[in-house]
């Protein structure tokens, strides 16, 4: 072999190197590319995943904070209505109450009419009577059926009768004479009492006797 021949191997042989070694940087620097390419890839990827957990927990908490105001509105508008109520329920109460104290006394009033009817007519029947025991009697009657209401129906008892023993819980002395008793009575009734079944509602005012040492509890018992 010529060296002419022999320059021209060596020749195409580098160039055949150089060829080689240019596609092996070529696909080096491709295969860079494309990994710097997978890599960007993931990370858009990740950077989309992140940026959306925020924004679907935010949702969640805009979600939780329109169910708690709209509860707090239902309760507020609960409070407000038991609040009326009560405030309706306690006026209707002091009106019942107060109804109660003023008309107490309605059912009393009502048979009291009875007797303020007849005491009306005895007394248009007095202005041309020619008989006083009548108009006397006529009132002996009222006075009978008005005690008689007074107590069957409201169990309003008079007491106070001469000769009665004297008691301070229910008598009110508002004078005495020594008298010749074994122990005091009524001497005198000025002002009968009144009880309401066993509640003294006014005391009787009598005039007491006391005893003046003539005479002895024993001897009251002969």
């Amino acid at each position: 072999m010529s060296m002419e021949e022999e320059q021209n191997q060596n020749t195409e042989q580098e160039e055949k190197e150089t060829v080689t070694a240019d596609s092996a940087e070529n696909a080096a620097t491709e295969g860079n590319q494309d990994a710097s390419a997978n890599a960007e890839t993931e990370q858009s990827a990740e950077s989309e995943e992140t940026a959306e957990e925020p924004k679907d927990e935010l949702t969640v908490l805009k979600a939780q904070v329109e169910e708690l105001t709209k509860q707090n509105e239902d309760l507020k508008d609960q409070v407000l209505r038991r609040a009326a109520d009560f405030e309706n329920y306690r006026k209707r109460m002091l009106k019942e109450k107060q109804d109660a104290f003023d008309y107490a006394n309605t059912n009393l009033l009502k048979d009291l009419l009875d007797s303020l009817d007849n005491f009306d007519r005895t007394v248009e029947a007095a202005a041309t009577a020619t008989d006083p025991k009548t108009i006397a009697e006529g009132v002996k009657m009222i006075n009978g059926n008005l005690v008689s209401m007074l107590e069957n129906k409201y169990n309003l008892v008079s007491y106070g009768a001469v000769g009665d023993a004297f008691n301070p819980d229910i008598h009110e002395a508002i004078g005495s004479s020594n008298d010749p008793v074994a122990e005091p009575v009524l001497k005198a009734v000025y002002l009968k009492g009144y009880k309401l079944k066993d509640m003294v509602i006014r005391h009787a005012k009598v005039m007491v006797s006391m005893p003046d040492g003539s005479v002895k509890a024993e001897e009251k018992n002969d």
